[in-house]
């Protein structure tokens, strides 16, 4: 059997290993692959594993000897699952291998806008708290998390980790889910309808999958829907948030403040309005990409994989 990696860098640079895939048959692992050499790297093989390099309609129909497509990620928007399965393609993800990594970064970012400790640090190396006349100083202002309401939009697994860290903090979570888990509620954590978690929260935190129906959730009319000052992170997909509009949002204040990891085309354009916001902090979609929670991931792909040759396919999607 052939099976083919085409885009394995990100997953495993070197501090992991492919050992426990090499052992199903004939492997060829590619770092990255351009566009124009995905045809010649698929051929023949059955299994064909994908980070971001997409698996359209077209590549499906053109090779009929790929029976599985394993996505070494979550989102699995890179493939045309339609058309995979009408060709009879199964397809894999891993399901849940960042929830505490994606979770923790979440308040990475919100912390990074509540102190601006990067910032801080660097005007201190700078000379100048040396040269100050009062024995403390900061750039930006500072908040506490206590007492604020932190509305999460999406509440699977991560968004659920990402409530119970809230929680920690003395936040108040105030939850949208299309299906609601109600053990979930407490004191602290509410079920609310979208436009209440938009209107009530003082920080929003996205944890959606990309569909048309969540494409530019956040835009210009759900944030004037949203209190003037409050703070926007999202840490799962970047066409969730119309990017103009965020900008003009930090631009203008009504938006305090806002933090992604993600972004509507990456690597990021040098014409992404983002770049230009003030009180903003971008990072390169590293949420995800702790050692532990790579490892993770890699032992999930393996038993995607193995169960798919036992006729027993796991974590497979269809929509």
């Amino acid at each position: 059997m052939k099976l083919v990696v085409l885009d394995g860098y990100t997953l495993n640079p070197g501090d992991l290993s492919w050992d426990p895939i090499r052992k199903f048959g004939e492997l060829t692992i590619y770092d990255r692959t351009p566009a124009d050499l995905i045809d010649e790297r698929i051929l023949d093989c059955e299994i064909v594993i994908t980070n971001k390099t997409p698996i359209d309609e077209e590549l499906i129909r053109r090779h009929p000897k790929m029976k599985m497509i394993a996505v070494l990620a979550t989102g699995y928007n890179v493939v045309d699952v339609k058309a995979a399965r009408e060709n009879g393609v199964v397809v894999c993800n891993v399901p849940t291998y960042g929830t505490d990594a994606v979770a923790q970064y979440v308040f990475a970012l919100l912390l990074g806008l509540a102190h601006r400790v990067e910032k801080h640090d660097q005007t201190v190396r700078a000379g100048k708290w040396t040269n100050h006349q009062d024995f403390c100083y900061w750039e930006t202002p500072l908040f506490e998390l206590s007492g604020k309401s932190m509305g999460i939009i999406g509440m699977g697994k991560i968004g659920a980790k990402t409530a119970e860290i809230a929680q920690a903090f003395g936040m108040t979570v105030l939850a949208y889910d299309l299906n609601p888990d109600r053990s979930l509620e407490s004191k602290a954590l509410h079920f609310v309808p979208l436009d209440e978690v938009f209107k009530r929260s003082d920080v929003i935190s996205l944890h959606v999958p990309l569909f048309e129906s969540t494409r530019n959730l956040v835009n210009k009319n759900t944030i004037a829907q949203m209190k003037k000052g409050v703070y926007i992170i999202n840490t799962s997909r970047g066409p969730l948030v119309n990017e103009q509009d965020l900008y003009e949002a930090l631009l203008y204040g009504h938006v305090a403040g806002a933090a992604v990891d993600v972004v509507s085309v990456e690597p990021i354009q040098s014409d992404n309005p983002l770049l230009k916001a003030p009180n903003m902090i971008i990072t390169p979609h590293i949420a995800w990409a702790p050692v532990e929670a790579r490892g993770r991931l890699m032992d999930t792909v393996v038993e995607n994989i193995e169960s798919y040759i036992e006729g027993r396919p796991v974590n497979t999607v269809d929509r």
